[in-house]
């Protein structure tokens, strides 16, 4: 039987959460077998969603497959929750919005960002507004459109709680020549991170693929299950009482990556609420240093993870280059407070 977009399709008015968006959610029946979420979206004829606009809305992720952004040609075996929004205007046409940009360099060709914590890269489900894409819009006369028209300029991406340095295109060609260099693993990305108690080596490399996780759509995970290799190098840089600052090196670009590699080694990055680092893993701290912890953990509300580096070959002048960026305030704050105590 030829499955259909139709019985068990409720519409709903969200805005309360994002004024003037229209949410759509459907429960995908047990029995509807395998068909691609595009297709099955497509057969609707309520939407009223061309195959240029329903595309633009997945990029952007305003497609969710059981709350997690999914690919259009994403495979459904029933069961799931589809969940649509539509925002009242193309999701293409973004308005530029006046927010500050830390910028560590700049040509005609590309851009190297400082990126906050807090601010999302590009638009997407839940994210409308304030964004990186919306800063760059305002800053940039032109930026490439090679990731879609939702998504200019951006190459490579950063977790909204993650810190650092991202690179910026600002043509198709130069954008091309990135995404190449990134598929060679040419390009160089350093992470600082507080782990969570001490790794075993003092340098290694961890390889071990990661997917979606079953149990929480919303999270990655170490498995074989649908997953792709994923490979993670480190260097200690400094131990603490409690916990090891590393260097790390991605050779392979995962989401969450950082975060799930050392949260399945038992080491989360210190303050990561999604994967142990913050009160999981301190449950289990000795009373004597809990003091430590709590004076820890009020000075950062997210992750100790900071993209400090990136080096790659520019894609015209094809010379190296090489960018650094400080730790921001509130990663320092804690390091601070850390060699403190260790010279008491």
């Amino acid at each position: 039987m030829q499955p259909k977009f139709g019985d068990g399709f409720i519409k709903m008015n969200d805005a309360e959460k994002t004024p003037g968006m229209e949410t759509v959610k459907y429960q995908v029946p047990d029995d509807i077998g395998r068909i691609r979420l595009d297709k099955l979206i497509g057969q609707n004829p309520e939407l009223k969603l061309s195959r240029s606009r329903l595309q633009k809305l997945i990029e952007a992720g305003l497609v969710t497959v059981d709350g997690i952004s999914a690919e259009h040609n994403h495979t459904l075996t029933g069961g799931e929750q589809i969940t649509i929004q539509i925002p009242p205007q193309p999701i293409s046409e973004l308005t530029p919005e006046a927010i500050p940009l830390d910028i560590v360099f700049e040509d005609e060709h590309l851009l190297v960002v400082n990126k906050p914590s807090g601010m999302v890269t590009h638009p997407g489900a839940g994210n409308f507004t304030g964004t990186l894409v919306h800063a760059l819009l305002h800053h940039a006369q032109s930026l490439s459109r090679a990731s879609g028209f939702d998504r200019p300029g951006i190459v490579h991406r950063l977790d909204k709680h993650t810190s650092g340095l991202i690179v910026v295109a600002k043509t198709d060609r130069v954008h091309h020549a990135l995404q190449e260099q990134l598929r060679e693993r040419k390009i160089k990305r350093t992470y600082h991170a507080l782990v969570c108690g001490h790794m075993k080596e003092d340098r290694g490399t961890i390889d071990l693929p990661i997917g979606r996780s079953l149990r929480d759509r919303k999270k990655m995970t170490v498995t074989n299950h649908n997953s792709r290799e994923a490979v993670t190098d480190y260097i200690l840089l400094d131990r603490y009482e409690l916990y090891d600052l590393l260097e790390i090196q991605l050779q392979t670009g995962r989401t969450h990556q950082i975060r799930v590699h050392l949260s399945h080694l038992g080491h989360p990055v210190f303050g990561d609420p999604d994967y142990g680092g913050r009160t999981k893993w301190h449950r289990g701290v000795v009373s004597a240093a809990r003091q430590t912890a709590k004076q820890t953990l009020k000075l950062l509300d997210r992750q100790a993870l900071h993209a400090k580096r990136l080096e790659f070959t520019h894609p015209i002048t094809d010379q190296p280059v090489r960018f650094d960026s400080d730790l921001p305030a509130d990663f320092q704050s804690v390091l601070d407070l850390l060699d403190e105590q260790e010279r008491s």
